[in-house]
């Protein structure tokens, strides 16, 4: 989709992720969407429909019918991070209290209450009807809101 767009003269930017994609008889290293299903264009509002009619275009994230700018300043950072030689990896943006599902490890499935962020996440499972919780680590990027 980024190449449609900046065939059409749109200035467009898809970060990505180099992950390693096994097949049958082979393993190479495939370059990622870092946000799959995100491809992030600067454009006029009269070339709404230029975007829209690339393959692969589902919408233009908007409120209330109106387009949505992401600042500047956010797609600089992201930017900055993916041309640097810093190893990083795709979070979920989730805020202290949300509940969350883990979606990795002995704990798969598992939907619990997430109350402090940082390298490890602490889960809170609960049995709310005795008023009692039992709080564990968990990876954060093995957690999802849920």
């Amino acid at each position: 989709m980024r190449e449609q767009l900046e065939q059409k003269g749109i200035t467009a930017f898809l970060p990505t992720i180099v992950r390693w994609s096994r097949w049958k008889d082979r393993k190479k290293q495939v370059a990622w969407p870092l946000f799959p299903g995100y491809c992030f264009a600067h454009f006029r509002p009269d070339q709404r429909v230029a975007v829209l009619s690339c393959a692969g275009a589902a919408g233009i994230v908007s409120f209330a019918g109106t387009p949505a700018p992401v600042p500047d300043s956010e797609i600089d950072a992201i930017r900055r991070l993916v041309e640097s030689d810093l190893q990083y990896d795709p979070c979920p943006l989730i805020q202290e209290g949300d509940r969350v599902e883990v979606t990795h490890g002995p704990l798969k499935g598992v939907v619990g209450r997430l109350v402090k962020k940082g390298a490890h996440a602490r889960l809170v499972l609960a049995v709310d009807l005795i008023g009692q919780g039992v709080a564990v680590e968990v990876d954060a990027a093995d957690v999802k809101a849920y």
